[in-house]
């Protein structure tokens, strides 16, 4: 049985919750913990919507319709209705299930009905149902026998029935019998509820706002003069709203003038006595109304984002209702959606209230009772049933077979009429109405069945034409609206060469063109058995326009504008469907790189920009307000391409209204792992992009002028990418291909729907492609793109904490439970100098403490895995507890050794990580462990460090997830091997070197015949280069003059450039450096320093990388080089990169740089023009520095070349410096000496701690002056050199300090402890006897 009170109706389903402990819900879909309940039209999974659209609507079943679920063997979950099964509504059911039906609404009473022949067992898969009209199974001793053992359980609440057995549950919604109340179904003795009174009628109010008219036994209010006035509409409910009442308006008539529309609330005001306001918001007391999206209390707004409809945006035809529940909370619902609470305090007592505001002008109280004043627009929409008599069900021992022909049914539109027996749908007044002619066939649509219409008769008069679909709505209950497209649920038409679904657009392009029909023309659709639909347009197949239709949908045709007259053809013979064609109309061309494949499951994924939106089962992505918003459209694949596999899109709408249009690309970020931006170049990590003409990678262009230009590409282009086995990426357009663009790492397909680009749709050449082109050898449009850091990416060992994972080959450690159990080591040993660096990847922060870093001796795996909490040998819960071996940690901003605090306040704190912050450790070759966050070294955070350590890492407490961003060298070094003489000239070793000559090059070295070299002619957009292209002249402003010499630097050539001209008014000056990844078609920044890939940078006295100082106080201040300077680069044997100053060498500046790599000039500020001059032949030899070599022995002093320009050790930085040596550094300052006394770095000091010994090798005595004498070197301690002196033997001094032979200055030093030496020699010059001084003294501090 069945009443009209109420919305919604009966619910079934199954549970695996045991109903004699079920603490039941309100409703069967709030069962959790197993449960697969169908409602309405869709089936809900633990209260969470699994399928929309599924058989048949439950909410339009009447009285006497059978319902039942099946749990089939295979675990399986299948509704019957009326002995038709519905076909699969969910999947992988436990063995054990109870049904479950919910009395719920319009739904009062049921009667369990014995199975049918055939269905009453669960194991074997169901037979063949029944006809409705077949009644046998209901008559049958049989079926009174499997009655018997499905009885209703005991436990009933809240109108929850839990039936035994895991078979077939059916029952029948009957009318209760005369007898009395006590005869309910199964015995419940459910009362059938009393009909509400006519004086219950919920009604507005006959005071009203004094422009609101009322009609319709006061269920129509409407606003006078609506074009003049758009407020005082304000209407009441005559009397207060019950608990759990719905007021429920329809919106019957909008004009477009104003801005704002109705509002929709309750008041404690009585209508009788309030005086009415203007609008309802004036209200300042006991008012509670939904305006636009938002809440407003008393006029104030509460909540400004409700719900995601607007008021203001809803149409003709919409219904809004309210309810006040029993536990004082106010709901909203719009088109039967409830919005979810609104208020959770409401009033007792409270008055309906609506105002006519704005564009709102006639509304209509909707009744449940009154069923064709309802019209639902979505699938969550309750329909009800019809109160004439006409259109119910007629018993199930009375119903007739559905006919065979298909026909027109008679229900049509207000403007339609029906003729020739059913055949034929016309509008007789085509020429006065041009909607309202919505016509539906008489029965569903079979699998594969075409319904096919011919158009009869048209008219010039209106735009638009013909419309055809199908619906899931039931012509003898549907209201039909004006057109079809209004409809918001159940329904798919074609509409002009377009297809809609639920009144949006999911196709634009599609097919022919309905609005250019003629008379004759003929139009049909059909619905596959796979779910698929296509249109026809004379006979001829449009492709495939919708994926998992629902099965029984009912043809619909919608005589719109020109289409007056449309005959329904006899033909039902299903036209051929070809097995692959593209969407749309847009074939594949014969050079279409398509191999004719079959389907391919690339979908774009369900994850995506916030303004995308995915439709026909992941195959076509749209941008919602396309005219409003441009961005955050990005879609990606469903899975990461594979090698020769096409991923291809079509264009199918666009806007004119903005600039720039679609980009395509690739990217390595799985899509969970991806917080879309606004563009997908806002990416700054393995995202690759085709914007325009332009490649970009991680948001920074790296190539321009690429075959293809995305922003001239127009509806109907087709986009394909494709990544061959060689990790080429490649573009089509249109089915060309426009070369290699890059190559990656494996990727996922992305398209950003930007600015113009407002819909694609995957093509049906998305797929493999052919062999030869995915392995094909990159060409001459290929570039590579390379690591930032040359080498192998690093790896975690397999021995980790057990609550640790390892995902992406290793490079990537999650910790899965708990805040400990953490521990994750390198896979090999850290070498000398090598920076293991990890990224913080996601946060977790209900947990205190954070991420722990440091070296270890313990070799990965000895402990096996983690054991904890005492079971056994295993790593410990966190870091500071290993301690089997010597391990080295820094944890926040203390260091420890072996759990022991050696330093607090170290560096930057690591608790204070985000995501995204990395974090580096390095050895260095003075036996220091170093810490590097993001990118900047905190200095020697502990020395002594053994050999051979591993680095571990602890993700404890907060930090969650890491992952690897830095790689392993990729050449073994064997051992540290001890500095050369061009890389530290300020150690002892030199005193023994005294008499040698500098030592020359090799003869293979020496033989290398120097290639011609000049400036490529890709270069920054202000140089103009001349002479050969061996003269750059930068032209304009002051940037954008960056140039690169043609061919990579070879190891031990030296290549030189000369400034020629400097322009004052600017400041800074020229920068040199050199970048590994080919410059060819590398779009040049501004200025050298924004290079942030495989780019060192030499720039005033500072070293960069990829745009980060790494090194300060290196060599000479580049600003202030003169005019005619000569500075060149030179890679020596190991990789490291000399700089020279007018032939002098400054020393290693970086270490290790990758091969090939291309000398870099940035003709920045000052600097205007620069030449490439030829190689001096010492220097070209290898021997710069050595032409110091022919200078006599009175210009060494104490083993210092005196002449030659100082080349500073590696560890010259202060982020490499000796921790001991920066101690009694600070120490010389504290004697407050003043500075002239002493050489200027770099050359000023020199350490003799136990690290910095053995790192030169220095002996522990040497012998040396005349005659030889053997001195012990000062172990332990640290030497500052102090400045020569030179007099003329008269007491006069030729020096600026003005120091005499006595030393007075120093003997305050020698009075207080200190050490001071000194030696002589003699040099005649000028018939003037100078006598040189060196002195040296130690701080007195031993180790």
């Amino acid at each position: 049985e069945g009443v009209n009170s109420w919305s919604g109706s009966i619910e079934i389903g199954v549970t695996a919750l045991d109903p004699g402990v079920l603490d039941f819900p309100s409703s069967a879909t709030g069962l959790k913990g197993g449960s697969w309940v169908v409602s309405g039209c869709s089936v809900l999974r633990d209260g969470r919507s699994v399928l929309e659209e599924y058989g048949q609507d439950l909410d339009q079943l009447g009285e006497g319709d059978r319902v039942g679920v099946e749990r089939t063997a295979a675990g399986e979950l299948r509704l019957w209705v009326n002995g038709r099964d519905c076909g699969v509504a969910a999947t992988g059911l436990p063995s054990r299930v109870w049904a479950v039906v919910d009395l719920y609404g319009k739904c009062t009473q049921i009667t369990v009905l014995p199975p049918e022949p055939g269905l009453g067992t669960p194991t074997p898969p169901p037979a063949p149902a029944l006809p409705p009209g077949d009644t046998s199974a209901e008559q049958g001793a049989s079926g009174d026998e499997g009655f018997s053992g499905m009885e209703l359980s005991e436990v009933v609440s809240n109108a929850i029935l839990s039936a035994y057995n895991g078979g077939l549950l059916s029952v029948s919604l009957g009318s209760p019998p005369a007898e009395g109340p006590g005869s309910g179904a199964g015995g419940s003795g459910l009362p059938a509820p009393t009909p509400l009174t006519s004086n219950d009628a919920l009604l507005f109010h006959e005071k009203c706002g004094t422009l609101i008219k009322l009609s319709n036994n006061n269920k129509t209010a409407e606003r006078r003069r609506p074009l003049d006035e758009f407020n005082n509409g304000v209407v009441m409910t005559n009397r207060p709203l019950r608990d759990n009442e719905m007021f429920e308006i329809r919106i019957d008539k909008l004009v477009d003038k104003w801005s704002g529309s109705i509002e929709i609330g309750v008041t404690t005001h009585n209508p009788n006595s309030l005086e009415y306001p203007a609008t309802m918001t004036n209200l300042r007391s006991g008012t509670i109304m939904m305006s636009g999206c938002g809440i407003l209390t008393n006029g104030k707004g509460t909540r400004r984002e409700y719900c995601e409809f607007s008021l203001d945006e809803l149409q003709e035809g919409d219904h809004i209702g309210l309810t006040r529940k029993a536990s004082s909370a106010l709901h909203f619902f719009i088109n039967g959606i409830d919005q979810g609470v609104a208020t959770s305090v409401t009033p007792p007592v409270v008055y309906g209230v609506v105002d006519l505001y704005g564009m709102a002008v006639k509304v209509t109280i909707v009744h449940n009772h009154n069923h064709s004043d309802r019209l639902r627009r979505n699938n969550a929409i309750l329909r009800a049933l019809s109160p004439e008599g006409a259109h119910r069900r007629p018993p199930p021992g009375l119903a007739h077979s559905e006919p065979d022909r298909l026909l027109f049914h008679p229900n049509c539109g207000q403007k339609a009429a029906i003729t020739h027996e059913g055949r034929t749908a016309l509008r007789p007044h085509a020429t006065d109405d041009f909607n309202h002619g919505v016509v539906l066939s008489s029965r569903a649509l079979r699998d594969g069945e075409l319904f096919q219409v011919r158009i009869d008769k048209m008219v010039d008069k209106w735009a638009g034409s013909i419309e055809i679909g199908v619906t899931t709505h039931n012509p003898a209950y549907l209201q039909l609206p004006s057109t079809m497209t209004n409809l918001r649920s159940g329904t798919w038409m074609m509409t002009g060469n377009g297809v809609m679904h639920n009144g949006t657009t999911i196709l634009d392009e599609y097919g022919h063109n309905l609005d250019r029909l003629k008379a004759g023309d003929t139009v049909g659709v059909v619905r596959r058995e796979d779910g698929t639909l296509h249109f026809f347009v004379n006979g001829v197949a449009q492709g495939p326009a919708a994926w998992n239709v629902p099965p029984g949908v009912y043809a619909v045709v919608d005589l719109y504008g020109q289409a007056a007259q449309a005959t329904i053809v006899d033909d039902s013979e299903l036209l051929p469907l070809p097995d692959d064609i593209s969407e749309g109309n847009n074939q594949l061309s014969p050079s279409s790189p398509s191999s004719g494949a079959g389907a391919t499951d690339l979908r774009f994924h369900q994850l995506h920009g916030s303004n995308a939106v995915i439709t026909n089962g992941g195959r076509t992505a749209l941008r919602h307000n396309c005219r409003s918003e441009f961005n955050d459209a990005i879609v990606i694949s469903n899975r990461a391409l594979r090698d020769g596999e096409l991923f291809e899109i079509v264009i199918q709408k666009m806007v004119d209204r903005w600039s720039g249009s679609i980009e395509a690309g690739v990217t390595a970020i799985r899509p969970e792992d991806l917080e879309f931006p606004n563009t997908m170049t806002d990416i700054d990590y393995d995202t690759w992009m085709l914007s325009g003409t332009a490649i970009m990678q991680d948001g920074n262009t790296m190539r321009n002028n690429y075959g293809c230009d995305l922003d001239s590409l127009g509806t109907g282009s087709r986009i394909g990418m494709m990544r061959t086995a060689k990790g080429d990426l490649h573009y089509f357009i249109n089915g060309q291909d426009q070369g290699p663009a890059c190559s990656g790492l494996p990727v996922y397909a992305v398209v950003d729907l930007y600015g113009q680009c407002v819909q694609v749709s995957i093509t049906s050449a998305t797929g493999p492609m052919d062999n030869s082109l995915s392995t094909s050898n990159a060409t001459e449009k290929s570039f590579p793109l390379h690591s930032p850091v040359a080498g192998v990416a690093h790896r975690f060992h397999s021995s980790c904490g057990k609550n640790v994972t390892f995902g992406e080959d290793g490079t990537r450690a999650m910790r899965v439970a708990g805040y400990a159990h953490g521990l994750v080591f390198s896979m090999k040993e850290l070498r000398t100098d090598e920076v293991f660096e990890v990224q913080v990847e996601e946060l977790d922060e209900k947990w205190a403490g954070s991420f722990k870093v440091g070296l270890t001796t313990l070799l990965p795996g000895d402990l096996g895995p983690g054991g904890g909490n005492g079971a056994g040998p295993g790593l410990p819960t966190s870091l500071p507890e290993l301690r089997s071996k010597t391990t080295w940690m820094v944890s926040g901003c203390e260091v420890r050794r072996n759990g022991q605090l050696q330093r607090m306040n170290y560096g930057r704190n690591l608790e204070r990580l985000g995501v995204g912050s990395r974090v580096g450790i390095r050895r260095g070759a003075d036996d220091t462990m170093h810490i590097l966050v993001d990118g900047e070294d905190m200095g020697p955070a502990a020395t002594g460090i053994a050999k051979n350590v591993w680095v571990v890492l602890d993700l404890y407490g907060r930090v969650k997830v890491i992952s690897i961003v830095s790689s392993s060298m990729l050449e073994e070094i064997e051992g540290t091997k001890p500095p050369s003489l061009s890389s530290d000239t300020g150690s002892e070793g030199e005193e023994d070197e005294d008499d040698e000559e500098p030592g020359t090059m090799g003869e293979n070295e020496a033989a290398v015949t120097p290639a011609a070299l000049e400036f490529l002619e890709n270069h920054g957009k202000n140089i103009l280069l001349s002479n050969g292209n061996l003269t750059a002249t930068r032209v304009a402003s002051y940037n954008q003059g960056i140039v690169v010499i043609n061919r990579p630097l070879v190891p031990q050539r030296l290549v030189q450039v000369r400034l020629d001209f400097l322009n004052r008014q600017w400041t800074s000056s020229l920068a040199l450096g050199v970048i590994a990844c080919p410059p060819e078609r590398l779009n040049f920044p501004a200025s050298a320093c924004a290079l942030k890939r495989a780019a060192w940078l030499l720039r005033g006295q500072g070293i960069f990388h990829n745009g980060l100082k790494i090194c300060e106080k290196y060599g000479p201040n580049l600003d202030t080089c003169p005019e005619g300077t000569v500075l060149g680069l030179r890679l020596d044997g190991s990789g490291g990169l000399h700089l020279y100053v007018n032939g002098v060498d400054q020393g290693v500046a970086v270490a290790e740089v990758p091969q090939p790599c291309h000398a870099l000039v940035d003709l920045y500020g000052q600097c205007e023009q620069v030449t490439i001059v030829s190689l001096e032949t010492g220097a070209a030899n290898g021997e710069g520095a050595g032409i110091q070599g022919d200078m006599e022995k009175a210009d060494v002093v104490d083993g210092i070349k005196e002449s030659v320009c100082w080349a500073p050790p590696p560890d010259a930085s202060p982020l490499k410096s000796c921790e001991y040596h920066a101690l009694c550094s600070r120490f010389q300052e504290l004697l407050l000496l003043p500075e002239d006394y002493f050489v200027p770095p770099p050359k000023r000091s020199l350490c003799y701690c136990e690290s910095c010994r053995k790192l030169r090798g220095d002996e522990a005595h040497r012998r040396r002056g005349e005659p030889p004498q053997e001195y012990a070197l000062p172990f332990g301690w640290c030497r500052f050199n102090l400045r020569h002196v030179a007099w003329d033997g008269r007491g006069g001094t030729q020096g600026s300090l003005g120091l005499s032979p006595s030393l007075l200055c120093l003997k305050n030093i020698i009075s207080v402890g200190y050490i001071i030496s000194y030696s002589r020699k003699w040099h005649q010059n000028q018939n003037l006897q100078e006598v040189c001084f060196f002195f040296s003294f130690f701080a007195a501090l031993s180790l």
